[in-house]
């Protein structure tokens, strides 16, 4: 049973035990987290720290609400408390709140037979485990041995076993009692006249299973049969079952289901049913596999790359279907193989606020979802905004030393491009009006190095227009692409088309992502996991005629993202690539700043991406004598970016950040200021501010100022100096930094206990001007797949022709 089970009282009683440092809410996140689907992101830890700032906010109440969300099972709530050793919240969930939700899903059934036969009566119970089934024949309690199982046999019946039964489910001091069940003795002679023979000797009711459905591996494409046949009087009727959840149309002792798919691998249960009796089949469980593979015999094929009249050319003798396998197709790996990636990195860029061409919206929002859906999935993530060609270059590079043999690289761009010859070339936010392919980057260079690095899955995801672009003449010729089969691209349009982003009043997204944050995180193959995004987008009426996602792959091998990460053992490779990525997500560490007045300031850091920081500013102590008193931030150095206007702001939102749009942050206890720092990445040096302290004093009128210089470093990824340029092939070399040089110090909080690279939560377009519309911008429509109103659809991410 789900956590949603439970009462608001029961809830609330739990968000008391869980709000605590020591053994709480955060521990038990921590806990659950061994399941993928009930990790937390950090988008979700920082939300919930958040909620101590709220009067009536609850960080416990917030964690179980989203367990619930996710059909967290009571057990597994409890398991996680009892490993958690949080004593208090197991003894209630076990004793209270878990004992109100006990439910008798089958009840026994009145029974006829005849002395001698066998009689079964089952009650059926759903609940907290180790509940206890205790059966009653009137006031009596039954103390043979199946007396306190869900199941009651009476065998031999005997006239003393006639009567009315009921079962008692307990657990703890808590129990609910089944409905009354009527055993009834018949004479042998009491059959009526010309009756057939029972299918059950000695019984005219009864209900028996004689073929179980059975386990298979099956191949995509093939037909699935299960069989469920029964014995029984009256006629049985079926029901069919996937992982617990009933099949409409399937109500025949056969389940038939023609050219299967991946969708229909999973358990698959029987129930059968007469007036009397209710049973359930065997569990069969059904693999998948990939498409079958027709088997061929051949003794000499040619070489396609040569031509047959060559000495030592070979010829084909024969080419016949079939048992026979040659000895490439017996190595072939077993269908059920589980893959696994040695490690899973990922590099989002999304461009916005380009100097000359069209502003964007969607890129915030775009890859702040996607990074919290990635982190996820274990995947390593460094998340950009607004890069120029140099950083592109550097963060390129950057990406390649992450990489290794067998590890997992993911790409994903966001923003102005095109694709001329067959490749795709990103656009830098410094590109001039008329740019060409000098000015980009080409995608296809860079799987040229990732091959390099021995990667087991490539994937690329190009959420940009792939129009052509008529002031680049040249052809592009990449480095040559090895035959590794591992390689996926997501274009989030088709050739010659223009992606799209959906403007609203508070938040923009593109189509491409919209469609795939719903899926991505499914643990299927990449490849079929796209292909079922490219359906969902081909339902939007929005887009329909212009946007169309287009899938190309190599990929030979079951991967996908949600594939575990295993090592043999750290090597030095591994080191190095996780402290590299450390590096560019290490915050400086939280300060308490102590004034000459008696006031104490914390001063607290958060990631938003990793080249955007929050600076948080919170009045901790102050003497009682002191009636108004506030810290903000000045003296920044020149070249920071910074929106002065929307520095020191009492909330999150008015600071530019996408963090929790559409509710205010109440502080009315605690004064906390706010201040946002963008492009982290061209932080040339140390970062050094002024803490600005004003206050007053209860028996003046004038304000007090003090102030407090504070050097916190080079925050986030300006460690890794984008600005620089890289040497050349710096992929297959070492970093131009040295990682031993870096002393990572302890992770700051935003909130009390908040992780240092937390992404804060919702989306803000205040970093991205709204793009002006151009004659070709299509007509506004409905979709409501993605909005309840009709939305502007914008051209996102297009070629200078298309503006």
């Amino acid at each position: 049973m789900s956590i949603d089970c439970l009462s608001e009282d029961d809830l609330n009683r739990l968000s008391l035990m869980l709000d605590n440092a020591t053994c709480g809410w955060r521990q038990l996140a921590s806990a659950v987290s061994e399941i993928p689907k009930f990790r937390c992101s950090e988008l979700e830890l920082t939300s919930c720290s958040l909620q101590v700032l709220k009067p009536e906010g609850s960080s416990g109440r917030t964690l179980l609400a989203w367990l619930a969300d996710r059909s967290c099972s009571l057990d597994f709530l409890l398991h996680c408390l009892r490993k958690m050793e949080h004593q208090e919240a197991v003894q209630y969930l076990t004793n209270t709140a878990m004992a109100k939700i006990i439910k008798i899903k089958v009840q026994p059934q009145p029974q006829q037979a005849t002395v001698g036969s066998r009689v079964v009566l089952t009650c059926r119970a759903a609940g907290p485990f180790g509940l206890n089934y205790q059966w009653f024949r009137g006031k009596e309690e039954i103390m043979e041995e199946t007396g306190s199982t869900p199941d009651l046999v009476l065998c031999p019946l005997a006239p003393c076993h006639q009567g009315h039964y009921i079962c008692r489910v307990n657990y703890g001091e808590e129990c609910i009692f089944s409905q009354w069940a009527h055993v009834r003795i018949l004479n042998s002679a009491g059959s009526s006249p010309g009756s057939s023979i029972s299918l059950f000797p000695g019984s005219v009711s009864g209900l028996c299973i004689v073929h179980q459905p059975q386990s298979q591996e099956i191949s995509e494409g093939d037909t699935l049969l299960l069989e469920c046949k029964v014995q029984a009087n009256p006629p049985a009727q079926y029901e069919w079952y996937h992982d617990a959840l009933p099949i409409a149309q399937q109500k025949t002792h056969s389940l038939k289901i023609p050219c299967v798919t991946t969708a229909h691998r999973g358990q698959y249960r029987c129930k059968v049913f007469n007036l009397y009796h209710v049973a359930w089949s065997d569990t069969a469980t059904v693999t998948i596999g990939p498409s079958s593979i027709t088997v061929v015999s051949w003794e000499d094929v040619i070489d396609r790359g040569h031509d047959s009249q060559t000495p030592g050319a070979q010829e084909v003798d024969s080419f016949t279907i079939g048992p026979g396998t040659p000895q490439e197709m017996a190595d072939l790996p077993p269908l059920t193989k589980h893959f696994y990636a040695t490690d899973k990195v990922a590099l989002l860029i999304g461009n916005m606020n380009y100097l000359h061409h069209t502003q964007l919206c969607a890129p915030i929002a775009d890859v702040h979802e996607l990074t919290n859906l990635l982190r996820q999935m274990d995947f390593k993530v460094v998340s950009l905004l607004d890069l120029n060609w140099q950083e592109m270059h550097s963060a390129v590079t950057e990406f390649l030393l992450l990489l290794d043999k067998g590890v997992y690289g993911l790409l994903y761009f966001a923003g102005h491009g095109y694709e001329n010859y067959g490749n795709s070339f990103m656009v830098p936010i410094d590109a001039p009006a008329s740019y060409t392919s000098d000015h980009c980057l080409c995608v296809q260079n860079i799987l040229t190095r990732m091959q390099q690095k021995e990667t087991g899955l490539n994937v690329f995801l190009l959420d940009m227009c792939r129009k052509r672009n008529p002031n680049d003449d040249i052809i592009v010729q990449p480095g040559q692409l090895k035959v590794t089969a591992n390689i996926v691209f997501g274009y989030a349009t088709c050739v010659d088309a223009e992606a799209y982003e959906v403007k609203r009043e508070d938040v923009s997204n593109g189509i491409f992502i919209s469609y795939l944050k719903r899926r991505v995180c499914e643990d299927e193959k990449v490849t079929v996991m796209l292909d079922r995004v490219a359906e969902d987008m081909g339902r939007c009426e929005i887009t329909r005629g212009r946007q169309a996602l287009e899938l190309r792959s190599n990929l030979s091998e079951r991967r996908s993202l949600t594939d575990k990460i295993q090592t043999a053992e750290c090597s030095a490779s591994d080191s190095a690539r996780n402290l590299q990525w450390a590096v560019a997500h290490v915050l400086p560490k939280s300060n308490y700043l102590t004034f000459e007045c008696g006031v104490t300031v914390q001063l607290g850091f958060a990631a938003e991406f990793s080249n955007i920081m929050v600076i948080y500013t919170r009045i901790l102590e102050q003497p009682k004598e002191i009636i108004s008193c506030f810290a903000q931030l000045t003296d920044f150095p020149e070249g920071v970016d910074i929106d002065l206007k929307k520095s020191n702001q009492e909330t999150l939102l008015e600071a530019g950040s996408i963090l929790l749009i559409k509710e205010d942050l109440p502080s009315p206890e605690v004064p906390s200021l706010y201040t946002r720092i963008r492009s982290l990445q061209r932080l040339k040096r140390e970062l050094t501010f002024t803490v600005c302290l004003h206050y007053t004093y209860s028996n003046m009128d004038e304000e007090v100022q003090e102030r407090q210089p504070v050097t916190v470093g080079k925050p986030l990824v300006s460690k890794l100096n984008l600005h620089e340029p890289r040497p050349p092939r710096a992929c297959s070399g070492s970093s131009s930094l040295s990682l031993d040089s870096f002393l990572i110090p302890e992770c700051s909080s935003f909130a009390e206990g908040f992780h240092s690279v937390g992404s804060l939560s919702k989306f803000s377009t205040t970093d991205s001007p709204s793009s002006s519309r151009s004659v070709n911008i299509p007509e506004e429509t409905d979709s409501p797949e993605l909005t309840d109103a009709p939305q502007p659809l914008l051209p996102a991410k297009a070629c200078p022709s298309a503006k």
